[in-house]
């Protein structure tokens, strides 16, 4: 059972990393295509605020669900 559990927990931390990445770089997409002129600070410091809160909200949604579907 604690492999299960384990396999669980490193699956869930892939799947809300990797959502959290892909909403970051989306954020930063958008920086450069709005055509608004940003400072590399602003863009950089707001990609890092969406990564961490996106990795906030999504920990506790996705570990329980991964779990569910792993350990049964």
């Amino acid at each position: 059972m604690p492999d299960l559990e384990a396999k669980a927990a490193r699956l869930a931390a892939v799947i809300y990393t990797g959502i959290s990445l892909a909403l970051a770089a989306l954020f930063l997409a958008g920086t450069f295509l709005t055509g608004r002129s940003y400072t590399m600070v602003a863009r950089i410091g707001g990609t890092v605020w969406v990564f961490i809160l996106t990795m906030i909200i999504t920990m506790p949604i996705v570990i329980p669900y991964v779990k569910k579907k792993v350990v049964g």
